[in-house]
């Protein structure tokens, strides 16, 4: 399979279920930093939960859907970026991403997810990408405005996490931006 370098010390990967337990391990260090931000369905407790999460990614990429790729750091997976949506057929995908505390602040994820839209729009020809998160997480809205994405609106109380509903943006970038970027 492939690696892409993403820094002198870190490199994106393809993220399989024979990583199961790295990533049960990796989800130990990240978990309570990451849960108010992603599904509840990522954020597992244990070495099943981690292989069925892989499990289900495998299952969904073989049908030409959702993806899921990790970001190791000297060696230690430290987060990842995925497809949670794509859909050829429609013209469409989703990214997203996490990351442990320990890893941010580098770039990682912005040059994670580069590979992801240049693939998606180059190699696949997709037209539309989205990026949805919470209103309040500076941190992925930031992610979204370097990836050159218009914020499109926002989806009123989408989000609940622990009783209270979140705000939820909705950013987007098409083909055509994309590529007048000059990547």
């Amino acid at each position: 399979m492939f690696s892409l370098p993403l820094h002198d010390d870190a490199r994106l990967a393809p993220l399989e279920v024979r990583h199961a337990e790295e990533f049960a391990e990796h989800l130990d260090r990240a978990r309570d930093h990451i849960r108010p931000w992603v599904g509840p369905g990522f954020v597992t407790e244990d070495v099943g939960g981690a292989r069925a999460t892989l499990e289900r990614y495998a299952q969904r990429q073989a049908a030409d859907g959702a993806r899921l790729y990790g970001i190791w750091r000297d060696g230690a997976l430290a987060g990842g970026v995925m497809f949670t949506d794509f859909d050829a057929a429609f013209g469409s995908c989703e990214i997203g991403c996490w990351l442990e505390p320990s890893a941010e602040g580098r770039g990682l994820v912005t040059r994670a997810c580069v590979a992801l839209l240049d693939w998606a729009f180059t190699t696949r020809g997709l037209h539309r990408a989205e990026w949805h998160c919470r209103a309040d997480n500076d941190r992925s809205s930031a992610v979204a405005k370097r990836l050159g994405m218009t914020l499109e609106g926002v989806r009123r109380e989408a989000w609940p996490y622990r009783g209270t509903r979140h705000d939820k943006q909705l950013w987007a970038v098409l083909a055509p931006e994309w590529q007048a970027r000059g990547r």
